[in-house]
C-alpha cells in the first residue's frame, strides 16, 4: 500500500518537484495550497490538493489527518513579505504542522529548513550551528529548535539543509545567475561563493532522509562549492553568454546594506530584500559539506555543469528566447 505523504508548500519551486517525484515513485500525494497558489506546474500530476495557510492551525490540522509522513516545506522569504511577517510563517506555520502531527499520529515529519543555519570559516557541516542573521534565517532556527523540541518528545522528525538550489522554474537564484552571463550590460559579478546543488539532487536527498533517515537527525544537502566567478564560468560556457568581467569589491556591498535598510525602513516595505548584516554575508565562500547525508543516505549530487542544461531550457522557453 503507497505511504500517504502530505507536502506543505507544494507549489513552490522544490516543493512541486517534490510532489512529481513522489507521485512518480510509490507515494500518495497530496500537496497544500493557498487559493492564490498558482499550481500550473503540478496540472499533469496525480495528486490531491488541500487549500490552507499554516498560520491556521485548524485547517493545518485538517490537512494533515489521515496522511503517514508530512513533507513540510511552506514557508516564505524576504522578498514575500515584512520581517515580522517572513519569521513568524516559518516559526509559528512549522510549529502548527508539528502540533497537528503529533494529533493525527503521523509517522514522521520531514522538515527541510536552510543550509543558512549553518557556518563555518571554512566547509561547514550540520555541527556548525550559526547565530542566525536576517528574518528568514531566525525563523527557520526558531523552526529547527521546535523541531529537536517535539523530536525530544517523541515526534520522529528529521531536518535538511539544502545549500543554494538550482534548477527549472526558479526565476530567482537560478534566473538571476542566467541573467548575469547573458545580459551585456552586466558587467559586474557578486563575490563570495555558494554550494550550487540540483533541485533534483535536493529531492532525492528529501526522500531518502524520509525513509533512510535517522529520527531527530540534521543532513545538509549540498553541492559543488564554487566562487560566484567559477560558477559564472560554467554557465557562461554552457549556454553561450559571457561571464561578466568585474567582481564586485565586497567593501562596496557592505556600504550598500545598511543604506538599502534604512530604505526599507522609510518605505516601510521590503523593496529590497536586504540589509547590513545580509550584504556582509553575501560576500563570503558560503560552502558545505554533505558527507553525512551521503554516508547514511547514499546521498549523491552533480556537477554544475550538468545541472545547468535543464535548467536553461526551461529558463530559454520562459523568457521567450
Amino acid at each position: 500500500m503507497p505511504e500517504r505523504a502530505l507536502v506543505t508548500g507544494a507549489t513552490g519551486f522544490l516543493g512541486s518537484h517534490l510532489c512529481a517525484a513522489l507521485a512518480a515513485g510509490d507515494w500518495e500525494v497530496t500537496g497544500t495550497r493557498r487559493p492564490t497558489s498558482d499550481a500550473t506546474a503540478l496540472a499533469d500530476v496525480d495528486m490531491a490538493w488541500a487549500t490552507m495557510d499554516v498560520l491556521d492551525p485548524a485547517a493545518v490540522s485538517a490537512a494533515v489527518e489521515g496522511h503517514d509522513y508530512v513533507f513540510h516545506l511552506a514557508g516564505i522569504g524576504l522578498q514575500a513579505g515584512d520581517a515580522e511577517t517572513v519569521e513568524r510563517v516559518n516559526r509559528d506555520g512549522t510549529e502548527h504542522v508539528l502540533d497537528a502531527a503529533r494529533e493525527h499520529g503521523v509517522e514522521r515529519v520531514l522538515f527541510t529548513s536552510t543550509a543558512g543555519t549553518r557556518r563555518a570559516r571554512g566547509t561547514a557541516t550540520e555541527d556548525d550551528v550559526a547565530e542566525p542573521i536576517g528574518a528568514y534565517q531566525r525563523g527557520k532556527a526558531a523552526a529547527e529548535t521546535l523541531c529537536d523540541e517535539y523530536g525530544e518528545a517523541g515526534l520522529d522528525v528529521v531536518t535538511v539543509h539544502p545549500t543554494s538550489i538550482f534548477g527549472p522554474r526558479d526565476p530567482d537564484f537560478t534566473g538571476r545567475m542566467f541573467a548575469l552571463v547573458n545580459n551585456p550590460l552586466a558587467v559586474v559579478h557578486p563575490p563570495g561563493g555558494a554550494s550550487f546543488v540540483g533541485v533534483g539532487d535536493v529531492v532525492d536527498g528529501i526522500v531518502a532522509a524520509a525513509e533512510r533517515g535517522e529520527a531527530d537527525e540534521h543532513y545538509v544537502l549540498g553541492g559543488e562549492n564554487l566562487t560566484y566567478a567559477e560558477a559564472l564560468t560554467v554557465i557562461a560556457a554552457l549556454t553561450g553568454g559571457q561571464k561578466p568581467a568585474v567582481e564586485l569589491p565586497p567593501t562596496l556591498v557592505h556600504a550598500a546594506g545598511p543604506v538599502v535598510g534604512r530604505v526599507n525602513d522609510l518605505l516601510g516595505t521590503r523593496m529590497f530584500p536586504f540589509d547590513g548584516e545580509m550584504a556582509r554575508l553575501s560576500t563570503k565562500r558560503l560552502f558545505y559539506s554533505s558527507r553525512k547525508a551521503e554516508a547514511e543516505l547514499g546521498y549523491a549530487y552533480r556537477p554544475l555543469r550538468e545541472v545547468v542544461p535543464d535548467a536553461w531550457a526551461w529558463y530559454r522557453n520562459a523568457e521567450g528566447r
